[in-house]
């Protein structure tokens, strides 16, 4: 998108709307975001209240290019500032001790906070309208907590509108998300024990952040801090999900479809040419930013095409794939079980 179609006039109401202390749905380039004042801790409550989210779970705040980083936490190490001047405005956030002055509900009741500076222009003129440029928005996805998340404006108006009594006082339009999945977290709150840390991975790599720190990004552990979309069970849609390697998918699928399965297949091989008619089938792009862009929309379709289930064929496992991986394994969490049942 470029600025020069961006409706200034809705960026101002949606501003005010936040300044107001109501939710406001907005694009960045990872997904939708439900928005709220990071600093108005009632605010912020009712994001949990409408998501359905765990009070305990952490946000993400969201903040302007020109941002003061300082007011939101204790310090910026040099990690910090050299992580910013590589990929800010973009899909990373990092997780840094947190002012006293901030409320805790955005942190879940932690000491650390997690902020992101997003690169979507729509994104970004928000954020400089609001507050003169110096708040910070807190921002997960515009999502019922669990499911899959928003890229388009048209998903969360199907996920909070669909009753006619929507918790969001407006919802920008920015089109579809570029990047498609949400953002990399790096856990910068305890360099001195641990250094950098991976929580979630995503389209920014640990590789590629190892690269700017010149060390190695460490696996989380069961101290690292809680952070979004880290529960083992999320970004699922309604429907049950199977990952199926490759080498078993036609076979799993003949498996199901004899124990009268109706399926809903995505896939990205030429193996599923070779599957006679399902439900329904979304083909994807055999690259992971192609397919990382395409896989909520892909679910969603999914999802609405009455199947019994869907059945994923597992991507590469290479490390250009953790992002999309790491969602597909939450999404399919109990497909293990799912499978077993079959071949009892």
């Amino acid at each position: 998108m470029k600025d020069s179609i961006i409706d200034q006039q809705a960026i101002r109401l949606a501003a005010r709307k936040l300044e107001a202390g109501a939710l406001v749905a907005f694009p960045t380039e990872t997904v939708y975001g439900l928005g709220a004042d990071a600093e108005n801790a009632a605010a912020v409550a009712s994001i949990y209240a409408a998501k359905g989210r765990p009070s305990n779970h952490p946000v993400i705040v969201h903040v302007a290019p020109e941002a003061d980083i300082a007011y939101w936490v204790e310090s910026v190490p040099p990690q910090a500032q050299a992580l910013i001047a590589a990929f800010w405005p973009g899909p990373l956030t990092l997780i840094l001790p947190r002012a006293a002055h901030i409320p805790d509900q955005v942190s879940g009741g932690q000491s650390s906070i997690g902020l992101r500076c997003p690169s979507h222009p729509v994104a970004q003129a928000l954020l400089r309208e609001f507050k003169g440029g110096k708040g910070g928005i807190a921002g997960p996805s515009a999502n019922k907590f669990g499911h899959v998340s928003p890229t388009t404006a048209q998903h969360v108006r199907d996920e909070f509108d669909a009753d006619g009594d929507s918790p969001i006082a407006c919802i920008l339009d920015g089109g579809q998300s570029e990047v498609g999945i949400e953002s990399t977290i790096i856990d910068l709150s305890r360099l001195a024990s641990h250094g950098p840390v991976l929580l979630r991975p995503g389209h920014i790599s640990a590789a590629q952040i190892g690269a700017v720190l010149g060390v190695a990004v460490q696996a989380a552990d069961a101290a690292a801090p809680r952070a979004s979309g880290t529960l083992e069970s999320h970004y699922a849609p309604r429907t049950p999900v199977l990952l199926v390697p490759s080498a078993q998918l036609a076979d799993t699928l003949q498996q199901m479809r004899q124990a009268g399965q109706s399926l809903a297949l995505i896939s990205y091989s030429t193996l599923a040419k070779e599957i006679p008619p399902l439900a329904a089938q979304f083909p994807m792009a055999a690259s992971a930013p192609a397919y990382a862009h395409d896989l909520y929309a892909a679910l969603r379709n999914m999802d609405h095409a009455a199947a019994d289930l869907i059945v994923v064929e597992a991507p590469p496992s290479d490390p250009d794939w953790q992002g999309v991986n790491d969602r597909l394994r939450r999404a399919a969490h109990d497909s293990s079980a799912v499978l077993a049942g079959f071949k009892k």
